[in-house]
């Protein structure tokens, strides 16, 4: 993965201040150079409409908010200064419960601590080299869910594509 982390701004949002310090020294180790932090959801909402940020990392759990809650008003809230901004999550529970949690929040990416360098590398470049659409419906708010496209699928829930509503030649 040979992506330039220079330019991209990231805001740290955790309660933790060694962990806050542990996801700072990784960033810079991989090349960011504008890296802000936030230790609760009102610092990070203040950041954020004074220093808009490319990628957030927000830890599940913060001393005043969940994380999932915070996220849910990021994305869904008319007041949010960032609702379209990509949110990787960090967390030392990852049980499924909490991954779905986040990812009905419209979370971008999730990462289990403990994190390395690595794996949030890999996060990272996900977002920035593979940016997913954002999606806005009554229930949800946040980035497309589908991970691929699979053109096999024939249930209930597929989504018709232009092909499905268009009648082929001599269908009319």
């Amino acid at each position: 993965m040979a992506i330039s982390l220079e330019e991209v701004r990231f805001l740290i949002v955790d309660d933790n201040v060694h962990m806050l310090n542990i996801i700072k020294t990784i960033l810079r180790g991989l090349g960011a150079t504008r890296v802000l932090e936030a230790r609760n959801s009102k610092d990070a909402l203040k950041r954020l409409r004074y220093e808009p940020a490319d990628i957030i990392i927000l830890d599940y759990v913060l001393e005043d908010e969940d994380g999932v809650e915070f996220l849910r008003f990021l994305r869904s809230d008319p007041e949010s200064p960032a609702p379209f901004t990509p949110v990787i999550m960090l967390t030392a529970h990852s049980d499924m419960s909490r991954v779905t949690a986040a990812r009905d929040a419209g979370v971008t990416e999730f990462c289990a601590k403990p994190v390395t360098a690595t794996e949030l590398l890999r996060k990272v470049a996900a977002v920035v080299d593979r940016p997913r659409p954002f999606v806005r419906s009554g229930a949800y708010t946040g980035p497309d869910r589908r991970r691929r496209d699979d053109p096999e699928y024939e249930g209930e829930e597929r989504r018709k594509d232009r092909r499905e509503e268009t009648p082929r030649a001599g269908e009319a």
